[in-house]
């Protein structure tokens, strides 16, 4: 069982930038993929983006150029720099972690950009 802690969302302005972090219960190296997710209110969780333990990061269109995922395998925690942030960025962020194909959650942390 691979348990997530998110942190670091907030309220910010359009332009803006946030830092979120995920620290994972186990060695993230372990892990055969971890990611970053979003659910704006009233719609579907879409995909942020992946770190997977091996090849490239993908990410979603909306965010490329303007988010970096990266992963600190010492510290066990996963990140997701976001810079330019819109309005539209609104919603909860989750971070996910697969492993042996099982898909793990953290309880999701809020981010609100104002306009």
């Amino acid at each position: 069982q691979v348990q997530l802690v998110e942190s670091g969302g907030g309220l910010v302005q359009t332009g803006g930038s946030l830092r979120l972090s995920c620290v994972a219960s186990e060695n993230i190296d372990s892990l055969d993929a971890m990611g970053w997710y979003r659910q704006p209110l009233g719609k579907q969780r879409e995909l942020v983006a992946t770190s997977p333990r091996s090849g490239s990061r993908i990410y979603a269109d909306s965010v490329k150029g303007r988010f970096i995922v990266s992963r600190d395998n010492f510290k066990n925690t996963l990140y997701l720099a976001m810079n330019s942030l819109k309005p539209e960025d609104t919603a909860v962020y989750y971070c996910n972690a697969v492993q042996a194909s099982t898909n793990y959650w953290g309880q999701g942390t809020q981010v609100t950009v104002s306009s």
